[in-house]
């Protein structure tokens, strides 16, 4: 999606982030209501599922886009919990061998 920003609108790094921040931050708030219902220690539950595997990755990207992540205390309580899990430590992007100045 970024690449087609940025060729077909000719959108620079600056718009790109402001517009990443922006669809970040909106589910983020939506899905933080959800989490504070209805999780307990992770997304849905006191065990990881789906939704925490989707979560992790996206909470990595809001990072990288400088997300304040702030106003969301449950996601972060979440990806404290998966930060502890090795299954979510073994498949954190910095661990995979195609990273950059990632490990192998």
């Amino acid at each position: 999606v970024l690449r087609e920003l940025k060729s077909d609108f000719g959108a620079d790094a600056a718009r790109l982030d402001l517009w990443a921040r922006g669809w970040i931050a909106e589910a983020f708030t939506a899905l933080e209501v959800m989490v504070e219902k209805h999780g307990g220690g992770f997304c849905f539950g006191d065990a990881p599922g789906l939704a925490d595997c989707c979560l992790i990755p996206q909470i990595f990207s809001a990072q990288r886009f400088g997300v304040d992540l702030r106003p969301y205390p449950a996601l972060r309580a979440v990806n404290a919990a998966c930060d502890e899990h090795p299954a979510f430590v073994r498949a954190h992007p910095i661990h995979q061998p195609d990273a950059d100045g990632g490990e192998s």
